[in-house]
């Protein structure tokens, strides 16, 4: 399984969504993989508590090789970084990564992630991957690479016509590069149930078929803590209602495996 998180619109919580849902994927016994597509390193630095220097080369050298042809093996030389949770692993991100991006584009290495995930495709169980809020190369090569693809939503009216516009833009990907890629679904984040208007927008959207999932992830200021301790919701506090509701919204998606 490979699954992107992805939506153009940043603040939505997908380095959040992607790491969380890795984690309890690791914690049950999948070997899981993320891999970080964002300059920003939000993911890298979450799960891995690295920053600067101190990350390792990860998915920047792996494009860096494509790049030249004398450098890159067949089978794609990737460093993976073994988090200190059991089961997963990071390809990390860093700012090079905005830098490769003219160059990547201009040497047409839109498919090159497709085929490495190919290669780890044997090592790995589940492999998620985290994108910059836009729809250039890297998030473009991960839906490319990718069989599923989940959307973070925050329940607003600007949210609401940027999403229309992005279900038709990975259908028309779908249709040009990656028949097989599949919408999971529309993960409504930082869900506040007591106001009123989050809920008659979700009650609108589900009324217009978009594929709304019923699991939606509630506000708290322990996702913040998480952040700030390099430590995703399963391991930092495993009953929190909100860890309960990755662990349910894993559940779901899984079982749609």
């Amino acid at each position: 399984m490979r699954r992107v998180v992805f939506n153009q619109k940043g603040g939505v919580g997908k380095s959040s969504i992607a790491c969380n849902l890795a984690a309890v994927s690791a914690a049950e016994g999948y070997r899981t993989l993320l891999i970080d597509l964002d300059s920003q390193a939000n993911s890298t630095h979450y799960l891995t508590g690295l920053t600067g220097a101190d990350i390792p080369n990860g998915i920047a050298e792996f494009f860096k090789q494509t790049l030249s042809s004398g450098a890159f093996s067949k089978k794609g030389k990737v460093d993976i970084y073994e988090t200190p949770f059991d089961n997963l692993h990071v390809i990390t991100a860093t700012a090079e990564l905005a830098d490769l991006q003219p160059k990547l584009e201009a040497k047409h290495k839109i498919n090159k992630l497709a085929k490495l995930l190919e290669d780890l495709a044997g090592d790995y169980d589940r492999i998620y991957m985290d994108t910059p809020p836009a729809l250039n190369f890297y998030t473009v090569s991960a839906l490319i690479a990718a069989d599923r693809v989940l959307i973070p939503f925050d329940c607003d009216s600007f949210s609401r016509q940027a999403l229309y516009g992005l279900l038709a833009e990975i259908e028309e990907l779908k249709d040009d590069h990656n028949e097989d890629l599949q919408v999971e679904g529309i993960v409504v984040n930082q869900f506040q149930p007591r106001a009123s208007l989050p809920q008659q927008l979700l009650d609108e959207l589900t009324e217009e078929g978009l594929p709304m999932l019923p699991v939606n992830l509630m506000s708290s200021v322990r996702m913040r803590e998480s952040h700030q301790a390099c430590l995703p919701l399963i391991h930092l506090d495993p009953r929190h209602k909100l860890t309960q509701q990755f662990v349910e919204l894993h559940r779901l998606l899984e079982s749609g495996s």
